[in-house]
């Protein structure tokens, strides 16, 4: 809540070896928010996160931030950003006002600039687009007869119904905005990728975030990023290459090359053509062994009966 606590913090991180720290803007004002990206990266750290309501992309950009996790934040960038918080600092807007005035006035030409000046600062972006889409269709699709299901016990997909509950008395009008929204912000992904930004593939795959599967949901990512016009190539480096750039480990790993770590995933076709090629495992090199296909569908018979036990116990 105070300067003083956010350095009794970063003591406590600083003792816990770590080099990445994300910081929600849920919990802290513009202003805190700023001056925590500042202290972090003195320290040396990466320092990722959302955008705080009250605080242009800019200026966190200006203070090193790293990446930005979730591509809706990036829409603000086809707008004013800097006179639009002024007004809400002034309480001209709210801030429900101010979310819309982000989409209903949005500029693509500015948002390029903005995401040049993005590229310029070495921001990177996780779209982390799945939840978004879930939640945008949810009136065309309920999930009921996901394959997934039987790997995740009732106790965790129960989570999921927060969201629902918070949607079920939206108007036509309502849902069909969503899903108008979330397909402004899908159409951003390739044009940051052109624009010279760094994508990060990732899912934001948690309970609390509905139908956005552990796993699964990365492959979903990156078959959305298709669908809004990536390059297969650039995709499949979104997932492999680009984050160990980030966390500046690519001398290690990240890629396939002599003395370097590497997982190795065997495909039957071949994802440049066809990113959805990653569903089709043909075999897995995990740390040094080879895993038929037979054998990781066995890993998955085991998921399905270990969920299975886990429901019948918490029902006794």
């Amino acid at each position: 809540s105070n300067e003083a606590e956010l350095n009794q913090m970063l003591d406590k991180i600083d003792s816990y070896k770590v080099d990445f720290v994300k910081i929600t803007e849920i919990t802290l004002q513009g202003p805190l928010f700023l001056k925590s990206v500042v202290a972090a990266k003195k320290r040396g750290y990466l320092v990722s996160g959302h955008v705080p309501i009250d605080l242009p992309i800019g200026e966190l950009a200006n203070a090193g931030f790293s990446s930005i996790e979730h591509a809706s934040y990036i829409l603000r960038l086809g707008s004013d950003e800097y006179s639009l918080v002024k007004k809400l600092e002034a309480g001209e807007i709210t801030r429900s006002q101010l979310d819309q005035l982000y989409f209903k006035n949005f500029d693509q030409a500015k948002a390029i600039e903005g995401y040049k000046m993005l590229a310029e600062k070495k921001v990177a972006v996780t779209p982390t687009l799945i939840g978004g889409k879930q939640l945008a269709y949810l009136d065309v699709n309920d999930h009921k007869q996901d394959d997934f299901l039987k790997y995740l016990t009732k106790r965790f997909i129960s989570n999921y119904q927060w969201r629902i509950g918070r949607m079920a008395n939206e108007t036509a009008v309502q849902k069909q905005e969503r899903k108008d929204k979330y397909q402004l912000i899908a159409s951003q992904v390739p044009l940051l990728q052109k624009a010279g930004v760094m994508i990060l593939a990732g899912s934001d795959a948690a309970a609390l975030n509905t139908f956005v599967y552990p796993a699964a949901s990365l492959i979903e990512e990156l078959e959305l990023f298709q669908q809004a016009g990536m390059k297969p190539l650039n995709i499949l480096q979104s997932a492999t290459m680009n984050g160990a750039l980030f966390m500046k480990k690519y001398e290690s790993v990240g890629s396939i090359a002599v003395g370097k770590k590497a997982d190795l995933i065997l495909l039957p076709e071949n994802p440049l053509k066809n990113i959805s090629a990653v569903r089709n495992i043909g075999a897995l090199v995990h740390k040094g062994k080879y895993y038929s296909k037979n054998e990781l569908m066995e890993f998955l018979g085991h998921a399905k009966k270990t969920k299975e036990a886990l429901d019948a116990a918490r029902n006794e």
